[in-house]
């Protein structure tokens, strides 16, 4: 048995047309479907997932970066194999292609759990991950118009992928390149471990939406506290976005649990996300509950 499911950003606006994003994400669960069928690992399909969010220039990750108050470029990523809870992450890294990536590198050549700004630069360097070269040219700023792009308030824009694969493994990946306008060495949820990202044994989970909030809360792990105490998926995370809202906080989460189970709530307008059911059923939506 396997499932999947992914998010493009929960800053999606009604009067906005999201039809490329939903081609997109159609494909990305679709590939994402074969290789699992191939017998790929939960984390590596999480890790592809999210590199092929972060290039599309589509999504507040990767390529679709915009740039902060000083005009740099600045992104965050992190991963977890539900498998031993291995973990890697880094923040306000700048001047390279796929944040998840530099993630990745982190849990298998380090004893670290994150690197950060100029550590994580020299880094990803040693460990010849392909830089960005001219960063106006091939940065897109997605999201305008969106949540993510109001200057001066709590925004947001990330990507993440929750995977199960043929063996029982969870794993989950995180990546955003942050908000517009935001200030220089803002860290959101994105590459914080239990906020942004979880995966153990029990579920995976990713989250997308004001960070600041998501932290409060420990909103990823949360879920997966409150499957251990006797809730179901869709309570668990229905749970914690209530908490997010009761707050003042907004945004949403995807995540599954080892029995395939998917659940996708979110408080704000949209949430751009797709996914592959146990059944081999896929699924996108932007708006529909």
């Amino acid at each position: 048995m396997t499932a999947l499911i992914l998010h493009g950003g929960a800053g999606a606006r009604r009067e906005r047309n999201y039809d490329r994003e939903v081609v997109h994400m159609r494909a990305v669960v679709e590939a994402m479907k074969v290789r699992l069928d191939a017998g790929a690992s939960a984390l590596d399909v999480a890790v592809e997932a999210v590199v092929l969010l972060e290039d599309s220039g589509l999504y507040v990750a990767g390529r679709g970066a915009s740039p902060n108050l000083a005009g740099a470029y600045e992104l965050d990523a992190s991963l977890m194999d539900g498998d031993g809870r291995r973990p890697g992450a880094v923040a306000a890294l700048q001047g390279f292609r796929n944040p998840v990536r530099a993630a990745r590198a982190v849990l298998d050549h380090t004893p670290h759990v994150m690197l950060v700004g100029e550590g994580a630069a020299a880094f990803c360097g040693a460990q010849g991950l392909e830089r960005i070269e001219d960063p106006e040219a091939w940065y897109t700023r997605a999201g305008q118009g969106e949540d993510n792009h109001p200057p001066g308030v709590l925004s947001h824009g990330t990507v993440g992928c929750c995977v199960l694969d043929r063996d029982g493994r969870l794993a989950a990946a995180t990546s955003t390149a942050g908000v517009f306008g935001k200030m220089p060495g803002r860290v959101g949820d994105t590459p914080i471990l239990a906020a942004g990202t979880w995966a153990d044994d029990r579920i995976a989970a990713s989250g997308t939406g004001q960070g600041e909030y998501f932290m409060r809360v420990a909103a990823t792990a949360q879920v997966s506290w409150r499957v251990a105490a006797g809730q179901s998926l869709a309570e668990a995370t229905q749970g914690v976005i209530d908490e997010i809202g009761g707050l003042g906080g907004d945004g949403g989460l995807i995540a599954l649990d080892r029995h395939g189970n998917i659940a996708q709530p979110f408080n704000s307008q949209g949430m751009k996300r797709a996914w592959l059911t146990p059944s081999g059923e896929v699924g996108v939506e932007v708006f529909g509950r």
